[in-house]
């Protein structure tokens, strides 16, 4: 791969001739070209940016540098990056792409930007991807640029020792990195865990993964799979602090209802945040949550002896994975005592709530009045 960089500070490029970066450009795996973007100026001072149009603080590269810079750097094969807080995020599975591409040139910006003119002209050229390394301004592109560089060159084959550490590093397999150790075994009073010890690969394996789904969780909960949040969901009584997210969830659960069923006449979507308040006084209501998300909910409460079970819901991207029966099936094992039968309501064309329902040994016992609502129940 060659990588060629346009800066007004190529000084800061420096580090890409240490350590492994060094190496491989002296094994041939990688060519690094800096370039001083001041070297396509023609006055004496050199000058790379101007005023803004339209006014602002501030100054803007100026395009006719950059312009000439572009066309003597870059080729027709070329992917030209520009780093820019404005840019599309930069992510692990973007630097995989990129470490397929045979020469990438870094256009890095300072003060307000580069003129966008140049960006347009050289998408007409070349393949042009903006990017960004994080939510926040820099002084310039070139740490940015380092940042990308380091992470694509990286995953070039030959260029790490052990290519086996690429897949067990953090983002590689959409979760964060494990925690890891090294000898000493105990240190400040801290002990290795026992099963890093035990040389049980299989248990060893089983524990990284399970750290590495509860670090992400914890830290990167918008990282989590689908998956790894039905794994790791717990269920608790609700609290009057849930039912914000709970009147959240109902209004998208019953959004479907009211397609389903062809009627807004459904009581549940008209609640408002104090009626569910005052709900969670009256009916025993669960909440489902993995990675500090509220997922699936359920509520019962006695009348008589029959134990009624209502707003049984699962947020909609999670449904169909076997959260709805365990929310249900929980709700049955913690009727009291004193009930004999379940009882529970549904639309009469919710045929995937009434597929579920009739496999859980539920009947239907006909309609509820003159709504669209039919009731089913089950003895205990």
């Amino acid at each position: 791969m060659k990588v060629e960089i346009l800066s007004i500070f190529p000084d800061y490029f420096a580090p890409l001739s240490l350590s492994l970066p060094g190496k491989a450009q002296e094994k041939g795996l990688l060519e690094v070209a800096v370039h001083d973007l001041r070297d396509w100026t023609h006055d004496r001072h050199r000058t790379v940016d101007d005023t803004p149009y339209g006014g602002g603080a501030g100054m803007v590269m100026k395009p006719e540098p950059w312009g000439e810079a572009l066309e003597a750097v870059a080729g027709p094969d070329s992917t030209v990056v520009v780093t820019t807080p404005s840019g599309e995020p930069f992510t692990q599975a973007l630097a995989r792409e990129l470490a397929t591409h045979k020469h990438l040139v870094f256009a890095c910006g300072r003060y307000e930007g580069i003129d966008q003119r140049v960006v347009d002209e050289a998408a007409v050229h070349h393949e042009v991807r903006e990017i960004s390394v994080g939510d926040y301004v820099l002084n310039g592109g070139e740490v940015a640029a380092l940042v990308i560089i380091e992470a694509v060159i990286r995953l070039l084959p030959g260029f790490m020792g052990n290519p086996a550490s690429l897949s067990e590093e953090s983002h590689e397999d959409g979760l964060l990195e494990y925690p890891v150790y090294t000898k000493p075994a105990t240190w400040q009073g801290r002990a290795v865990p026992e099963v890093l010890l035990s040389g049980d690969h299989g248990a060893i394996a089983a524990w990284r993964h399970e750290q590495a789904v509860r670090r992400t969780a914890a830290r990167r909960p918008d990282l989590v799979p689908a998956s790894h949040l039905v794994e790791e969901a717990e269920l608790a009584l609700a609290t009057r602090a849930d039912a914000g997210e709970i009147l959240t969830l109902q209004r998208a659960c019953w959004l479907q209802e009211v397609m389903s069923n062809e009627t807004l006449a459904i009581p549940t979507i008209h609640e408002s945040l104090a009626d569910v308040e005052a709900s969670l006084a009256s009916w025993q209501t669960y909440v489902l949550r993995s990675a500090g998300r509220l997922i699936g909910s359920v509520r019962g409460t006695l009348e008589g002896d029959v134990w009624e079970i209502g707003r049984l819901m699962v947020a909609p991207d999670l449904q169909g994975r076997g959260l709805g029966r365990r929310l249900l099936e929980h709700i049955q094992e913690v009727a009291p005592p004193q009930a004999t039968s379940y009882r529970l309501i549904t639309g009469e064309r919710s045929l995937e709530n009434l597929r579920m329902y009739k496999k859980a040994g539920f009947s239907v016992y006909g309609p509820l009045g003159d709504s669209v609502a039919v009731v089913l129940g089950k003895r205990r």
